[in-house]
């Protein structure tokens, strides 16, 4: 009998779940060791992954994984030169904002943002808990922050989880996708999950009250099909991709507003901060490129952690 394909639909570190093309779930355990070219990491398999198995009585042995198109990491606590890998062929992913209760960040968004470039995955921001932006200077306060990222090049949905606004036009994005929420803990993740399909309510929570149980929890990922038509890939321990290696002189590259501009520069090695005749620089004074944007470009380009971020109030 030759190998079988199938879908990685759930990773505990040590043993997996892959999803048939019948839709059956079977467990599975890897054969020999699988070594990915250029990634040490602790997990070498993922959820998401396409991978070739044979079957041993009702298990499954994993002997190979498909090329991926993308693959979101972060690095592992304990060995810092290794990764781990989150979750593979994503074909977007929504980030959940939210201006209270609590506030997301600039920083956190721009910081994640640039991971998600750097990884190729399309990112949607979807402005959570607009039930509660009732006063005029939250109202612009929300217009001010969807400004600042319609000009930077991204799409972004209005929404609220609890009052179901705005949740029919976020399933046709997500239709027929592979999908991944994720955001500061308290911005209504899961609560978003079980009103897209309430079917998985059970499920949905019982994963992210695991994951809270302890700081150091290994992430589990899983993968589920949502009852409209999409999928999507729970995974709680995203909190950001801060911890992405990239090299400096790449990383307006990961900012599409200043990819855009950046052979306007006067030299082909500007990393738009000091160098004269700069086209971001000029976009930043011209109010063409948002100061927030390019303040945090500055953070992360000078490795600030996220106290100093923070503390900097961008």
């Amino acid at each position: 009998m030759g190998d079988l394909i199938g879908v990685i639909a759930k990773s505990t570190g040590s043993w997996y779940e892959i999803e048939t093309k019948n839709g059956d779930r079977i467990k599975a355990r890897l054969k020999g060791k699988i070594r990915l070219k250029g990634l040490k990491s602790t997990n070498p398999v993922a959820v998401g992954d396409i991978v070739d198995y044979e079957l041993e009585g009702d298990e499954g042995l994993i002997k190979e994984i498909h090329p991926r198109k993308n693959y979101i990491i972060r690095k592992s606590i304990n060995l810092s030169k290794q990764v781990q890998i989150i979750a593979a062929n994503v074909d977007q992913l929504f980030l959940i904002v939210t201006l209270l209760n609590p506030v997301t960040t600039f920083g956190f968004i721009d910081r994640f943002l640039v991971g998600a470039e750097a990884y190729g995955i399309k990112t949607i921001l979807l402005f959570n808990k607009k039930d509660l932006y009732q006063t005029e200077e939250l109202k612009r306060e929300l217009e001010n922050w969807q400004s600042i990222y319609k000009n930077a090049g991204y799409d972004f949905l209005e929404i609220s989880a609890t009052e179901k606004e705005g949740l029919e036009e976020l399933k046709s994005i997500m239709k027929s996708k592979v999908s991944i929420f994720s955001g500061n803990s308290g911005v209504g993740k899961s609560s978003l999950i079980n009103a897209l399909d309430p079917n998985l309510d059970l499920r949905v929570n019982q994963i992210s009250d695991y994951h809270k149980s302890g700081q150091h929890t290994t992430t589990f990922a899983e993968l589920f099909h949502l009852a409209f038509g999409g999928t999507i890939i729970d995974t709680p321990g995203i909190k950001g991709f801060g911890n992405v290696e990239i090299n400096k002189e790449e990383l307006a590259h990961y900012f599409p507003e200043m990819r855009a501009l950046m052979n306007d520069c006067k030299y082909n090695n500007c990393v738009h901060i000091n160098e004269p005749s700069c086209a971001i620089k000029e976009a930043v004074l011209n109010g063409d490129i948002s100061q927030k944007r390019y303040d945090n470009y500055l953070s992360i380009y000078y490795e600030d952690d996220e106290e100093t971020f923070r503390a900097k109030g961008y």
